[in-house]
């Protein structure tokens, strides 16, 4: 992107929806799953550090969650921050998604901001995506049914990568909340496929891929039994975000090849944690460099376990950040205090007084 040394570009959710208008999310959704297959397959730890996400753990009694943040550096050019925010009781009590999360860019020569951006719709696309990217190799190419463990925000993403490289005959969908699991069908209703609302043990008996995706509670798991699935099924374990938090039997795991998205991470936080290391698989660059060594697992039973890499947000969001500037989209605004003379902080400072009109918008606008 072009960079202005004293300028942020501020790209929000009116710049995100025409961005959508103009490429369409079916386009959008193909182009960010090549372009992170690619990130993968091309992946060099020596011009690339990603580091595992840290944060706070938010135990207030009525609202517990999380607040964290997923660095990523491009050595010598740029590195991307995500500040996430986990808050499984958002819907119900604040009508606000489960994850709220902002992405940031920064100049690594200078340490200048370059872009901020929303991070809800993008780490919603890169979690769908990153999901596509590990089905793809995983999963029976003559998977036509997926199963939905979880049918909140997450899970339409998931069903719109996933339909975008099988032939999805049908969508099996379960959710242990009703008014989920009653508007999903119309949530999906943009992509034309079959989706039925079904019992858990629906789900699992006829579905050749399962994604799960939940807010299960830390050590309230696993979400499915795994007693009666196909052979060959793949599942896609989004949930898991926490230590102690997990949605898949260890008994399943077990018996499966179990690739992680990012290994120091998913030990930590992901289904991962559950096993010991001799019984882990390759992770998702692994994967991706390497296909034709697990080639025969597409046949037997594998997990991704997906708890969020650092580097899907580093690809997406140079991917909005792309379609923003060809787009002409994005409002670039001074925001730090930089331009003038550079050994005096207070210069920029320095300039005529706000009239009284001006400072009360202002002192609004701090206290909304």
């Amino acid at each position: 992107m072009k960079t202005d040394a004293t300028r942020t570009l501020l790209v929000t959710q009116s710049d995100l929806r025409a961005i959508v208008d103009a490429m369409g999310l079916d386009a959008l959704m193909d182009e960010l799953i090549h372009a992170l297959a690619e990130a993968l397959r091309t992946y060099d730890a020596s011009t690339t550090e990603v580091r595992k996400r840290e944060g706070f753990l938010l135990d207030h009694p009525v609202q517990p969650g999380v607040l964290e943040w997923m660095p990523v550096m491009h050595r010598g050019h740029t590195v991307t921050v995500k500040m996430v925010g986990y808050s499984p009781l958002n819907p119900d009590q604040q009508a606000l998604p489960t994850i709220i999360a902002t992405n940031s860019l920064y100049d690594v020569r200078t340490g200048h901001l370059l872009a901020l951006m929303d991070g809800v719709f993008a780490t919603a696309l890169r979690t769908g995506a990153a999901s596509a990217v590990a089905t793809r190799c995983l999963a029976s190419p003559r998977s036509t049914v997926l199963g939905l463990v979880g049918a909140g925000a997450q899970a339409v993403t998931q069903l719109h990568a996933i339909s975008r490289l099988f032939p999805l005959k049908q969508v099996l969908a379960y959710d242990t909340n009703p008014a989920a699991l009653q508007s999903f069908a119309s949530r999906a209703a943009f992509l034309g496929l079959d989706v039925r609302p079904a019992t858990l043990a629906e789900v699992e008996a006829h579905s050749d891929i399962i994604c799960t995706a939940t807010t299960v509670g830390v050590g309230a798991g696993p979400v499915i039994s795994g007693h009666e699935l196909k052979p060959h099924v793949h599942i896609n374990a989004v949930g898991s975000d926490l230590p102690g938090k997990t949605e898949l039997p260890r008994a399943l795991l077990e018996r499966s090849l179990v690739c992680p998205d990012y290994l120091e991470q998913a030990r930590v936080e992901g289904e991962c944690q559950q096993l010991a290391p001799e019984l882990i698989g390759p992770d998702l660059v692994t994967l991706m460099k390497h296909p034709d060594r697990y080639e025969a697992w597409r046949h037997k039973s594998t997990v991704f376990d997906s708890t969020g890499y650092a580097l899907e947000d580093q690809v997406v969001t140079a991917l909005l950040l792309k379609h923003a500037e060809h787009l002409g989209l994005g409002t670039p605004v001074a925001l730090e205090t930089i331009g003038g003379d550079a050994l005096d902080p207070y210069a920029l400072l320095r300039g005529p007084p706000q009239a009284p009109a001006q400072r009360l918008e202002v002192r609004r606008a701090v206290s909304a």
